[in-house]
């Protein structure tokens, strides 16, 4: 939803709300995002040639996600490291580059890539090409973040499988959620007991109008986009030793990726249930309620802010002053990956970008069929099978 073209008395609570729920920085932040996607330049800015030093950091689209969130992130916690703003609309990538300070902007993916300066990449482009892009930046030596989701189809899960494989670079996702502050509590507290889990989400999402570039076919629709957040969350939390097979159970109407609901049984008899509910307009954003229910632990978790954990007759109470759904640690974390080895957050491995890309993709193919499946876990010959392409195609031209 585009707030800035809606009444002054609207965007007034909307400010006014998101100060209370995320603080006076974020908002601000927010605010300008919107802008900066309505932001149209009559002369480009001008850009110094020869490029300036300095920065070793490229963003790889330039939407409001990037704008707000991991630029905001970046110039906060480490100061000016971004380099360079990529994406297939160039007025988003000058704006980026003139809100934030940068050495170049441009529209060309080739030149982040070939760039000696760049060692590390933030893909948060258009979905369809977050693994193309992932794969040329692991070719150049590059690390790279890739937002979610990683992939869209299985070919472009082997091809960025396989171009892990043969760099030595590193990979993050940007799979926020499990490492926020209350996130972290509810792993390390349902690790802490054994045997199956009961696990249930219930997510209230933005309703889109039926010609968002979400639903083209090549961009994977609102499972691979919004959905994908939750399916890595639960497949997190259960043990991999134990997880396999995974069993996929859709219910739905009309639509496959929204008002949906999917469950999930895993190899040691844990349940987890999603659903995504998307009818209408949520004045604060995604909405999100968790329970879940392990050995002596139940615990219930509300919008990333509230959590309340029973262990036996023992209770306890967080409620952190505003919401953190893990993108600060997330994008500093990441930014680690191009960090002496001492310091490194440490990639993730193959199995791991394999799995959750995996059961995304299944969990799109269940619903779209109206039909249970069944996930095994990562077989590394997969990545060796014959008549797979060694190249993508081209990237797609929707902007970040």
């Amino acid at each position: 939803m585009d707030y800035t073209t809606e009444k002054l008395g609207f965007r007034i609570r909307k400010a006014l709300r998101y100060t209370h729920l995320y603080g006076p920085r974020r908002t601000v932040a927010k605010v300008r995002g919107q802008y900066h996607m309505r932001r149209r330049f009559d002369s480009l800015p001008a850009v110094t040639s020869p490029t300036p030093q300095g920065g070793h950091v490229a963003l790889m689209g330039c939407g409001n996600f990037a704008y707000a969130t991991i630029a905001y992130y970046l110039r906060r916690g480490f100061g000016p490291v971004l380099r360079a703003a990529m994406d297939a609309d160039v007025h988003r990538a000058a704006s980026l580059y003139a809100s934030y300070g940068l050495r170049y902007y441009t529209d060309d993916a080739r030149r982040i890539v070939e760039d000696p300066e760049i060692d590390l990449l933030f893909i948060a482009s258009n979905h369809a090409s977050h693994a193309e892009y992932a794969i040329d930046g692991l070719r150049a030596g590059k690390h790279v973040h890739v937002e979610k989701p990683h992939v869209v189809n299985e070919d472009q899960l082997i091809r960025l499988c396989r171009a892990m494989r043969t760099s030595r670079a590193q990979v993050a996702l940007g799979f926020n959620r499990p490492g926020s502050r209350l996130g972290t509590i509810v792993r390390e507290r349902l690790a802490a007991e054994t045997g199956p889990a009961m696990l249930n989400w219930f997510i209230a999402g933005h309703e889109l109008p039926p010609d968002h570039w979400y639903f083209r076919p090549e961009e994977g629709g609102r499972v691979l986009g919004n959905l994908c957040h939750w399916t890595d969350f639960v497949l997190q939390l259960v043990p991999r030793e134990v997880r396999y097979p995974i069993e996929i159970h859709p219910t739905r109407w009309d639509k496959s990726d929204c008002d949906i609901a999917v469950a999930y049984v895993f190899g040691e008899g844990t349940i987890a249930a999603l659903t995504f509910s998307a009818k209408g307009h949520t004045f604060e954003g995604v909405r999100e309620l968790f329970a879940a229910h392990r050995g002596n632990v139940l615990l219930s978790l509300r919008d990333f802010q509230e959590l309340v954990v029973e262990t036996g007759a023992r209770k306890e109470r967080w409620r952190l002053p505003f919401r953190d759904h893990g993108h600060r640690a997330r994008v500093e974390d990441s930014y680690r990956l191009a960090r002496p080895v001492a310091t490194a957050g440490g990639g993730v491995s193959i199995e791991y970008v394999w799995e959750t890309g995996e059961l995304f993709l299944r969990t799109r193919d269940a619903l779209e069929q109206n039909r249970s499946l069944t996930v095994a876990p990562f077989d590394p010959g997969r990545l060796d099978a014959p008549g797979l392409h060694a190249t993508g195609a081209a990237h797609a031209e929707r902007p970040g």
